[in-house]
């Protein structure tokens, strides 16, 4: 406890210093999972289906657009360093941008091939995220995004379906409500934030604490270069790796999980 000094004769659901206060942390987490979870019923979003990825990654033409720019920027100052490397991620970004195109191919598989079975759900911001709230929402189906406040402000995508883009302080319920209804997790390329999110959730289904559910890996190329499973089995740390799939398109993530739940 912080021994602040509150109103006392304001009710404490009316107290909004009360309420933003450290002493009331616990009431904030509470809340932050209610919330959600009642407009998610409200509106009747059951299964879904999780796509992570980068928010870095942009639909080529944007990459290509922006690596000019730079490019603009350093023949005009051609000693500084910042631009340099910012030159170097947008290029590295380039290689990545065909996942774009294969995000937004998915989220339309999803509703298309799924008959509205399921909803797709993202973190949803840019990028990745977009790319998959994208495909799903042109195709008509559940568009959801789970954005939280960051140092950088995060906005959500223009592809959420009105009503279903959500707000977390908590990085904790935020990864509670993606899992929660998931029935299958699709992970594109992505940085810290994606390999957060993609290592709890096999630690989840590892220990128990998820249901088996289709965990795919899309893009061969980039997940083989950041990891090895196969070594980390050699040095005993993993008993298999039979808990994902490596696959390198949507149409290929669509046929497992059509295959999972006999999906015709």
């Amino acid at each position: 406890m912080n021994h602040r000094k509150y109103n006392s004769y304001l009710k404490a659901y009316e107290d909004v210093e009360f309420l933003k206060s450290d002493d009331a942390r616990s009431v904030r987490l509470q809340l932050e999972f209610l919330k959600p979870e009642v407009i998610l019923e409200q509106e009747h979003i059951g299964d879904s289906i999780v796509c992570f990825g980068s928010a870095r990654i942009r639909e080529k033409q944007e990459s290509l657009k922006r690596i000019k720019e730079i490019e603009a920027q350093l023949k005009a100052s051609p000693k500084d360093k910042k631009i340099a490397a910012a030159l170097k991620e947008a290029k590295g970004l380039d290689t990545l941008s065909n996942y774009y195109d294969e995000a937004r191919k998915f989220g339309g598989m999803v509703i298309k091939n799924g008959k509205k079975r399921f909803a797709v759900v993202t973190g949803g911001g840019p990028g990745i995220m977009e790319a998959a709230n994208r495909g799903a929402f042109e195709a008509g189906g559940k568009s959801i995004g789970f954005n939280i406040t960051l140092p950088h402000e995060q906005k959500p995508n223009n592809y959420i379906t009105k009503g279903l883009a959500f707000l977390f302080h908590y990085f904790a319920i935020r990864k509670m409500h993606l899992v929660m209804r998931s029935k299958a997790l699709v992970i594109f390329p992505g940085g810290y934030g994606t390999l957060d999110e993609t290592f709890e959730i096999l630690t989840l289904v590892q220990t128990g604490k998820k249901a088996r559910i289709p965990i795919i890996l899309i893009g061969k190329k980039f997940w083989k270069s950041i990891f090895d499973v196969n070594r980390m089995i050699d040095y005993g740390v993993i008993s298999n790796n039979d808990q994902f799939h490596l696959v390198d398109t949507a149409q290929e993530a669509w046929q497992i999980i059509a295959k999972y739940y006999k999906i015709k």
